[in-house]
This record gives C-alpha cells, sequence and structure tokens, in this order.
C-alpha cells in the first residue's frame, strides 16, 4: 500500500508539471519569452519558490492551483491505481514520464525564408545584360549588310519557337495546356508583340543602336498614357512630373543624333506604343479567367506568344520580302559572306530568346522595382556597348540628352514604387 501511495504522489507531482507546462506552452503564443520567464513560478502549480526546494505532495487533496479537469483525471487515476498491478503502476509511470517530456519540449520556430544566392543571381543579370547587348550587335551587324528587316524578325521568332519546343521536349520547362479559349486571349498580345519586335528591327536597320534605346527610354510615358486612356488609371502628380526629364532627354539628344532620319525615328516610337500596348492588353484580357483555362507562368506565356508571332509574321514576310533568307539569294544581292550573315542571324535568335527568358527569371526572384531598375541599367550597358563597338559619334548635347532620359526613367520607377506603397497603407 505504501508502494502505491508513493507512485500516486509521483504520478500527482508528474502530472501537474503537465498541466503548468501545457500553460507555458499556450502563453508562449501571445508572451516573449521574458514575460513568460516572469511569471514562470507563478505558472507551475508545484513548484515553490527557491531554486532547490522540492514539490509539496498532498495525496488526499489535488493542488488547487490545478483546472477542475486536471484534479478529475488525476483522482480517477488514484482510484484506478489501488487496483492496479505493480507491472501497470510501473508502466503508467513511464508513460506520464515521456507526455511529461514531449510537453516540455519547447516549439520549433518556423524556418526563415529562403534568401537568394548572390551568386546565382549575379549570373542571371549578367546573363541578361550579356545577351541583350549581343543580340543588338548581331542584329545591326546583319541589318546593315541584309536589309530585310521582316525576314530577320521571322528567322529570330523561328529561333525562338524551336527554342520553345526543346525545352518542353527534354522536360526543362512544363509543356502547358493550349485550349481554344487561351488562343483567343493571347492572341491579340502575339499580335502587338509581332509588330514591336518588327519596328524595333527597322529602327536599328535604320539609326544607330544608341539612338534606338535612347528613344526607347521613353517607354514609360507610354505606359502612363495608355493606361490612362484604357484601364482608367490616373496618374498621380508625382509620376507626371517623372516623364518630363524622359522626354526631354529623347529630345535634346534627338536633335544632335548624326544618324537621325524620320523613319527610323517613328519606327523606334511605334515599337514602344505596340509593346506598351501589350502590357495593357495583359493587364485587359488575361487577367480574366475563363472555363477550363489554366494560368501560365510568363515563361510559358512568352514561349507560346513567339511560336505564334512566327506564324502570324511568316506569311507577311513571303509576300513583303519572299525568300531572302538562303546563300543564293544573298550572293545574287552581293554579299560574297552568306555564311557569316545567317550566322549572326541566327546567333541573334538565340540571343534574343535568351535574354527574354532570364529576365522572367530574374522578375521571379526579385520585386518588380529591382527588376525595372535593373532594365534602365540593361539600356545604358547596351548604348556604351554599342557606341564602342560601332564607333557611332556621339556629341556632348547627345550624350548629355541620353543620360537625363535614362536618370529619367529611374526616377520614374521610384515615383511607381512609392505610390504603390501609399496605395497599400
Amino acid at each position: 500500500m505504501a508502494q502505491v501511495y508513493s507512485v500516486k504522489a509521483r504520478l500527482q507531482s508528474k502530472a501537474s508539471a503537465i498541466v503548468a507546462a501545457y500553460e507555458r506552452r499556450r502563453m508562449t503564443s501571445t508572451m516573449s519569452v521574458q514575460a513568460l520567464g516572469q511569471i514562470n513560478a507563478a505558472t507551475h502549480p508545484c513548484k515553490q519558490a527557491g531554486p532547490t526546494s522540492r514539490p509539496r505532495l498532498s495525496f488526499r487533496k489535488v493542488n488547487a492551483a490545478c483546472s477542475p479537469s486536471a484534479q478529475h483525471r488525476f483522482l480517477s487515476g488514484s482510484r484506478l491505481l489501488k487496483s492496479a498491478s505493480p507491472q501497470t503502476v510501473r508502466h503508467r509511470q513511464t508513460s506520464v514520464v515521456a507526455s511529461s517530456a514531449a510537453a516540455s519540449t519547447p516549439a520549433v520556430p518556423a524556418a526563415a525564408p529562403k534568401k537568394e544566392n548572390p551568386l546565382v543571381l549575379g549570373a542571371l543579370f549578367a546573363g541578361w545584360y550579356g545577351f541583350n547587348t549581343f543580340f543588338n550587335i548581331y542584329n545591326k551587324q546583319v541589318l546593315k549588310v541584309f536589309p530585310y528587316p521582316v525576314t530577320c524578325t521571322t528567322v529570330q521568332f523561328a529561333v525562338g519557337s524551336l527554342f520553345a519546343v526543346f525545352m518542353w521536349t527534354v522536360g526543362l520547362l512544363k509543356k502547358p495546356e493550349f485550349s481554344k479559349d487561351m488562343a483567343k486571349g493571347i492572341s491579340p498580345l502575339a499580335g502587338v508583340h509581332t509588330l514591336g519586335n518588327l519596328l524595333t528591327n527597322v529602327s536599328l536597320g535604320r539609326v544607330a543602336v544608341s539612338f534606338t534605346h535612347t528613344i526607347k527610354a521613353l517607354e514609360p510615358f507610354f505606359s502612363v498614357a495608355l493606361s490612362a486612356a484604357f484601364l482608367g488609371d490616373t496618374p498621380t502628380i508625382p509620376i507626371v512630373l517623372s516623364l518630363f526629364p524622359i522626354v526631354g532627354g529623347v529630345a535634346m539628344a534627338s536633335v544632335t543624333e548624326a544618324t537621325f532620319n524620320w523613319g527610323g525615328f517613328l519606327a523606334a516610337m511605334g515599337s514602344n506604343i505596340t509593346f506598351q500596348s501589350r502590357n495593357v492588353l495583359s493587364k485587359k484580357f488575361m487577367g480574366k479567367d475563363t472555363k477550363g483555362s489554366v494560368r501560365l507562368d510568363n515563361i510559358n506565356l512568352f514561349s507560346i506568344i513567339t511560336i505564334m508571332s512566327f506564324f502570324i509574321l511568316a506569311p507577311v514576310t513571303l509576300l513583303l520580302e519572299g525568300v531572302k533568307f538562303t546563300p543564293s539569294a544573298m550572293q545574287s544581292m552581293g554579299i560574297l559572306n552568306s555564311t557569316e550573315v545567317i550566322k549572326k542571324t541566327l546567333l541573334a535568335g538565340v540571343c534574343f530568346h535568351a535574354y527574354q527568358q532570364v529576365s522572367y527569371m530574374i522578375l521571379q526572384r526579385v520585386t518588380p522595382v529591382t527588376h525595372s531598375v535593373g532594365n534602365c541599367l540593361k539600356r545604358v550597358i547596351v548604348i556604351v556597348a554599342s557606341v564602342i563597338v560601332f564607333q557611332n559619334p556621339m556629341s556632348k548635347q547627345n550624350m548629355i540628352g541620353t543620360g537625363i532620359s535614362l536618370a529619367g526613367v529611374f526616377i520614374y520607377s521610384q515615383v511607381k514604387r512609392m505610390s504603390g506603397k501609399k496605395k497599400l497603407a
């Protein structure tokens, strides 16, 4: 009997510890660790003041600090112990000890969000800038001796289409589910995407690469104008003010541009309008869910648009320029090294699709504002690289105007970021 009472006393002590541990764990969700340490003694029903004091045991009465439900469980257990065998008592004692240890185990905090590897991110940015720079250089070199921008654009879409199909085939990219409803939604995007890239190549063939990209710095202006016209997004005064240095810088650079001609200038302006129309259409059409449709990620969406653009532009190429992308046709035009032209055209297509893919990969890892700033820096690198490679003359006023326009793009991105924060607040 004495052994049973001794076991019962130990059970009462362990059970009280379980209740106290449960209370502590419940309180940690709303209290700091410091506050929990200050009230630890008060929440433990069996612990007395002092580091070496032992719990006081009572055989007749359970500690009053325990809850009524806990008292009922303890008293019920005491009655059962009177008729239990020594083996059962030892087994239950072991179970209580294990339960007490489990209850007193501190909760493991949630893992911190994974940070992007700076080396991987740096490599992606380097690839983005490198592919875009080589695309512009190869494209300009080809268009100087092969003045057929429609054919060049079609070849670039063909290379991008083969690239996308290859990635789907080998499993590097999950193959999307395509439907008629999806085709209807994407068709307007593919149309303006085709026209935008075609106009860009027309501009690159007529004026310097640096001047084309200076004009394309006007994209924020057309973005604000088209969003206000078709989406009802009224720009704030700071956003409107940030557009002045962009427009003023482009105007200053255009006046002193040595390679200026209206065909190249208007083609670059048309490219701005079509590309920003594509962004507006993305918000207007792709934001709508249709029954049975599956949302596409950016890379798959771009791949499908590229394939559709090829099928849109291929018949137009045959009607406007005919079959020109062959060694015999190039030799008849007086191009002696046709192999070099074909090689650089294909490389331009690879770089075009690659820099777009890497751009979307970066966008998945950084904020849109960081991506916008990176895009502004990319334009600076392309302009500087083209001036070095092609030795384009740039006057002091031209360089100042280009710098002002690019600085205006950076200011615009920062103003957009601040206005976005105010809307969320």
